[in-house]
């Protein structure tokens, strides 16, 4: 996988829209306002200032996006929706409950490091909660599709572990404490940016460091969660090898 960069001040926007094609425009200012909402947040990022790096005037960013909320929302849920729509295969692929959770781990990394955005984008949108439910933002923390496809997701996490435990392959875990750990080992490990790359000394989304991280996290989790009968027999890499 090529290496690519985290957003930040040095990231360069896409290439501003000529207007022409509305379907085209749409989708031009949703590209540049993930970017700039995952660099700026919120409450730090106004209409004005997307429709100039996207080339269009103000007035004519309204004819998409009435509100900066409505535009907010629109980007998260096409992000949420992006980042779902790599997850789901993992959970009825052909194999065993560990395999599945190996191709899970694998399609939540390759998500978050192939679009820079859309951790750092997670992150602030489950931390400004009070920007987001200021009268000004006309709606709640979260939109309900997005609070539907969060929940889509996390329950399908939630569900494999389930059966794992219930088919023996897996130790009796605490679901919601692991959801949180996995969340904090994939999305905050891409949102961290320089933190993130001083703590682990090299670029995070380099192309060698992604692979790395597959490996820390499914070890973490193959250490922490299979059974002793079931890490041998289960394990890819062990299937691998033979």
């Amino acid at each position: 996988m090529p290496a690519v960069l985290v957003p930040s001040a040095s990231t360069p926007l896409p290439a501003p829209g000529d207007g022409a094609d509305p379907r085209g425009s749409r989708q031009k200012i949703l590209d540049v306002a993930e970017t700039l909402f995952a660099r700026r947040g919120f409450a730090g990022l106004g209409l004005r200032e997307v429709a100039a790096a996207v080339g269009l005037q103000k007035s004519s960013l309204f004819h998409h996006f009435s509100t900066k909320r409505a535009l907010y929302d629109e980007v998260l849920g096409r992000v949420l929706s992006r980042l779902e729509s790599r997850l789901a295969p993992a959970l009825t692929a052909p194999g065993g409950h560990a395999r599945r959770l190996d191709l899970w781990i694998d399609a939540v990394v390759d998500a978050l490091a192939e679009q820079p955005a859309t951790a750092r984008l997670a992150v602030r949108s489950l931390v400004e909660e009070d920007e987001l439910d200021a009268p000004e933002a006309a709606g709640s923390a979260l939109s309900q599709s997005a609070e539907a496809t969060l929940e889509r997701m996390i329950g399908g996490f939630r569900r494999l572990l389930a059966e794992g435990v219930a088919d023996g392959v897996f130790q009796a875990v605490d679901a919601g404490h692991l959801t949180q750990t996995v969340i904090g080992a994939t999305v905050f490990h891409f949102a961290s940016s320089s933190f993130g790359e001083g703590v682990v000394g090299a670029p995070l989304f380099s192309a060698a460091e992604v692979a790395r991280r597959k490996h820390e996290v499914k070890r973490l989790l193959r250490s922490g969660i299979l059974s002793s009968e079931s890490s041998a027999e289960e394990s890819p890499d062990r299937n691998r090898r033979q």
